[in-house]
């Protein structure tokens, strides 16, 4: 993979949250012009610091460090919660990606399936989770008031269909942790995250510092296409930012002005390239299920937010069987060779 691919310098900007309520005018404009032109952009003196960054990726840390009979506690569910490891196959690969994530929701959800793990493996857990998960909410708000205001929506448009704390609520925090890939060849092919697009209406992510592979490949103009370019950047923003991008569903409320972007979690290969184990913890706003979905121009026919993740899930599967079906048939031309 790394011989074959093409990496380009992109600028990728750096947004300030500062003085956040007498420059919301200019923060919404630098956030509208990242989104039209990029879909990627990081967010600065957003409020949430460093030691509580940290504090989380510890507690996610101490939860991966359980066995996998503790872990298998709190299974993953069609609800969009609880663990799962080496189970997610993206449509760009058809292979499984190397990692294992825990999935977390504000909502009934986690209760409905028991996702939280015990105090008794993990003591206080929900507690610490939960209060994290309604900081990064806090900051989403922000971000939510400047799209809104940028499409010509009233302020609280987003937030409104965005309400943690309705139980339809499918806003989601996932704790990921890619396992350690061997330096030296085992031939074995490995992929941390293949190459997708997200399909909430914005992703926050937190990073540790030197732990590097994620990439962006920008090129998609109409949300119904897959539409990724042929050059790569790498993403490698400070510990105390918060990389943000947009989802399919930002990008079809704005009538594909703002760009969802395709982007990876490359496996290394490469001298420079980081092997060791990768954390990461990505927050995905999505709207309760109630939600109606339309932009200003009604580009698409409305949709509820559970029909649009419901959407969003057959084209993935739709999508993954295609692959399936052109890598058996490579297969199956190899044999015949």
């Amino acid at each position: 993979m790394a011989q074959s691919t093409k990496y380009v310098d992109r600028e990728i900007p750096k947004i300030s949250l500062h003085d956040f309520d007498s420059r919301t005018d200019e923060i919404a404009a630098e956030l509208v012009a990242a989104a039209e032109n990029v879909g990627f952009f990081s967010i600065t003196n957003h409020g949430i610091s460093l030691p509580e960054i940290e504090s989380m990726f510890s507690i996610s840390e101490a939860f991966f460090a359980l066995p996998d009979d503790v872990k298998a506690t709190v299974p993953w569910s069609a609800n969009n919660v609880g663990w799962e490891k080496n189970a997610q196959v993206r449509p760009s690969t058809g292979m499984p990606d190397t990692k294992e994530s825990y999935q977390l929701q504000f909502g009934d959800n986690m209760e409905k399936e028991h996702a939280w793990i015990s105090d008794e493996h993990l003591q206080g857990f929900k507690k610490n989770a939960l209060e994290f998960m309604h900081r990064v909410q806090a900051v989403s708000e922000k971000l939510m008031t400047c799209f809104a205001r940028g499409l010509g929506f009233p302020d609280d448009y987003f937030i409104r269909v965005h309400d943690v704390s309705r139980p339809n609520s499918q806003t989601t925090m996932r704790l990921l942790h890619y396992f350690a890939i061997p330096e030296t060849t085992d031939g074995k092919v490995y992929h941390r995250a293949g190459a997708h697009a997200d399909w909430d209406l914005l992703t926050l992510l937190f990073q540790r510092e030197g732990q590097s592979g994620l990439e962006i490949c920008p090129g998609r103009e109409v949300v119904t296409e897959f539409g990724m370019g042929d050059t790569w950047t790498k993403v490698d923003m400070g510990p105390e930012d918060i990389i943000c991008n947009i989802g399919d569903l930002l990008m079809s409320w704005s009538d594909d002005r703002f760009k969802s972007t395709f982007h990876r979690v490359k496996a290394p290969s490469d001298p420079g390239d980081y092997f060791g184990d990768r954390y990461s913890i990505a927050f995905f706003n999505q709207p309760c299920k109630d939600a109606a979905i339309q932009g200003p121009k009604k580009k698409y026919p409305i949709v509820t937010g559970e029909e649009f993740t419901a959407n969003a899930m057959k084209r993935n599967y739709a999508a993954l069987e295609a692959k399936r079906r052109e890598m058996s048939s490579t297969k199956e031309i190899q044999a015949a060779a």
